[in-house]
């Protein structure tokens, strides 16, 4: 039996703890699901969700551990001494996870738990796991899984499957090594069910694997199993032995950090940033591309001002510069956000690069086209001067085309130069976009005008 996480239970364990009475809640917090109690957690001050966190039975507690803030999560572990770690968390976890939870404590003290575990095989599994660099696909896989001798039969399957299964929280599927441990190909559960006993199990299995190597970056990780459809995918070394496998769970975390990295780029922040950050971090992390902006802030007055006289004679242009500058900057995001959405789904390859960039143009030609009509629509109604409808319409559809290509060509530069094309999404092109829309529309101007 269990109970969901309600406004109404958060709000009664709340008065709980503030009262001091959360002791006689103990039975309802141990029917929470993990991620209820860690929603829960998350909801008080750090020091209130230890004294919350003890109460939990072990293992649902170690599962909840796992996505706690972390601020909440580094509290709770430095109340904990090494042997409380090893035997309520680390015990109560698989390997990979152990090795992440590990991995947050200071070096002196990783050691000390590991010395705790009891199972020795199982704190060889985490070290080695904690050797592998973390963005790799050997810092995110498990080592338990299930495999099989290519020169046993379905029936000391089975036996291998009943010895093994104690050890790993889902099948998903079942590993045929050789000898050597190198990945043979993978058997089905439906086969090992359909199949008689004595079926050797090199008839059955299935030697179109995909796998990928320990080393190979978990983005692209990612991208393999959404490619393949992919609910778990093994990992091999270099000499193609089989040293784990890597489930869905963790490369949708693998994306979300992806996502949230991506959207920091789009705000002009090209560093990883931590809820537990202090302000100077924070603060650094941000200030480039704000310089960055207030250079072209700077740039922009300076243009401007070159082209004083023209607006002293023509004061009615200034009405719309706040116009150029915002749809020069607009287009140039959309076209940027679509061609990075496109690199990281590799639906943009090096072969159709070409063909993207001419259809973002041809995009940037008709709503250029549209936006100029409008706009001289409305300014043949409310203004006399022919040249000012002409003037703003033009260079507005100039600086359209050009935001359009540049949002496009920009972060297909990057790629080619491997840098994070997302580098190309917001500040960056809201800046240049401004400055050359500016630069466009009093040069327009001035050749009307002049004319």
């Amino acid at each position: 039996m269990s109970f969901q996480l309600t406004d109404s239970v958060f709000e009664e364990l709340r008065d709980a703890v503030e009262n001091d009475t959360i002791a006689s809640k103990q039975e309802q917090l141990a029917l929470l699901h993990p991620a209820d109690m860690a929603e829960l957690l998350n909801r008080f001050e750090p020091d209130q969700a230890v004294l919350l966190y003890e109460l939990l039975p072990d293992e649902p507690a170690a599962e909840a551990l796992l996505l706690l803030d972390e601020e909440v999560r580094e509290k709770i572990l430095e109340r904990l001494t090494p042997q409380e770690i090893a035997e309520q968390v680390i015990d109560n976890l698989d390997s990979d996870d152990a090795a992440d939870v590990i991995a947050e404590l200071p070096d002196h003290q990783q050691d000390q738990v590991l010395s705790h575990v009891e199972d020795s095989e199982q704190a060889g599994d985490i070290a080695d796991l904690l050797n592998y660099d973390p963005d790799t696909a050997g810092g995110i896989m498990a080592k338990e899984l299930i495999s099989v001798n290519v020169n046993k039969n379905v029936w000391e399957c089975v036996r291998e499957i009943r010895k093994q299964a104690e050890e790993v929280e889902t099948v998903y599927t079942i590993y045929v090594v050789d000898d050597d441990e190198k990945l043979m190909g993978l058997l089905s559960l439906k086969s090992i069910l359909t199949k008689p006993l004595r079926t050797p199990i090199r008839e059955v299995y299935n030697d179109k694997v995909v796998s990928v190597k320990v080393n190979m970056p978990k983005e692209e990780v990612a991208s393999v199993m959404r490619k393949y459809d992919l609910v778990v995918v093994p990992v091999v070394d270099a000499l193609g032995r089989l040293v784990g496998r890597i489930t869905i769970d963790d490369v949708v975390d693998v994306m979300q950090e992806e996502a949230e990295k991506d959207m920091q780029m789009l705000s002009g922040i090209s560093v990883n940033l931590e809820q537990k950050d202090r302000v100077w971090p924070l603060s650094r992390a941000r200030i480039p591309w704000l310089l960055v902006g207030l250079a072209g802030g700077i740039l922009g007055s300076r243009i401007i001002g070159t082209y004083e006289s023209q607006i002293q004679l023509h004061p009615e242009m200034a009405f719309f510069i706040p116009l150029i500058g915002a749809m020069g900057g607009n287009v140039g995001v959309q076209s940027s956000a679509i061609v990075v959405q496109g690199l990281a789904n590799n639906t943009i390859q090096p072969g159709n690069m070409f063909p993207k960039l001419i259809r973002e143009l041809s995009v940037g030609l008709v709503n250029g086209l549209i936006c100029s009509l409008i706009i001289l629509a409305y300014n043949l109604i409310t203004n006399d001067s022919m040249n000012l409808c002409i003037t703003v319409s033009t260079a507005l559809f100039s600086v359209i085309i050009f935001a359009s290509f540049l949002g496009t060509f920009v972060p297909l530069t990057l790629n080619r130069m491997k840098l994070d094309p997302a580098l190309a999404t917001g500040p960056f092109v809201t800046t240049v976009n401004d400055i050359i829309g500016m630069t466009i529309y009093f040069l327009v101007g001035r050749l009307l005008y002049s004319a």
